[in-house]
């Protein structure tokens, strides 16, 4: 993303400590030089269905403010350090749209996300984050996918700050280590979701509850459309949360 583009991202400031001083800074992104587009589309024609689906890129989103400085260093699928809060268990499975949605095996694959309180390891001690965290590097992982496309994070589930619903961010490259994607995905939400019954927890941390909370109807990444973003999540406060998604790029 170029410096304009987060320059302007980062137009008005949160309140309060728990909270990352910044709303906008994860915003969309125009410039998407480094992903592939949403253009590209393949028709995957199931032999036991006998019917075709057609599938296309998962959108491209900002990888800033807090994107992961050296990931290569981060090969990793227990992501959790010293962090806590609710157990949460992450299966992302990558398909290449170039191969009839096959699953794309040995893509590398980096996600990050904030902890309970809404920080991001990596960063800190300034206005875009209160609490310096710049020396460690919770919460950020990179897996190679399997014969499947999957990788698997073990991980704690996600807390929130102003002006962004709960989300997780993805940075896709092919084998050979060139950019394929970034993306992030979308939590479901409502009375009985996770993202409610985590944010109520407040026995694991959680102390923030919904007052405040950014939806991901008015996220000023999801609120264009997330349907092709959002996971499915099942599970208990108690026995912790399991996300499943699927994302597509060009490979």
């Amino acid at each position: 993303m170029e410096r304009k583009d987060f320059l302007r991202g980062l137009g008005l400031v949160g309140i309060g400590s728990l909270a990352i001083p910044i709303i906008n800074a994860c915003s969309k992104d125009d410039d998407a030089s480094e992903t592939s587009t949403d253009t590209d589309t393949a028709t995957d024609t199931g032999s036991d269905s006998g019917s075709s689906v057609t599938c296309s890129v998962t959108p491209s989103e900002t990888a800033g403010p807090f994107p992961t400085i050296t990931p290569s260093s981060l090969v990793k699928s227990n992501i959790v350090m010293d962090r806590t809060g609710v157990a949460f268990t992450i299966n992302i499975t990558i398909k290449n749209t170039k191969e009839s949605c096959a699953a794309l095996k040995g893509a590398i694959v980096d996600i990050w996300h904030c902890d309970k309180d809404g920080y991001y390891s990596e960063y800190g001690g300034t206005g875009m984050q209160s609490v310096n965290y710049t020396s460690v590097h919770f919460l950020r992982g990179r897996q190679t996918t399997d014969d499947n496309g999957l990788v698997t994070f073990t991980s704690i589930f996600p807390g929130w700050y102003s002006g962004r619903a709960t989300h997780i961010h993805v940075h896709i490259y092919n084998a050979a280590g060139t950019s394929l994607l970034v993306t992030q995905i979308a939590f479901p939400e409502g009375s009985g979701s996770a993202v409610t019954l985590v944010n109520a927890s407040t026995a694991n941390g959680y102390t923030k509850g919904m007052s405040g909370y950014t939806y991901n109807a008015a996220d000023n990444v999801f609120s264009d459309g997330y349907t092709n973003e959002l996971a499915t999540v099942t599970g208990s406060v108690a026995e912790g949360f399991v996300l499943k998604h699927t994302i597509n790029v060009a490979g």
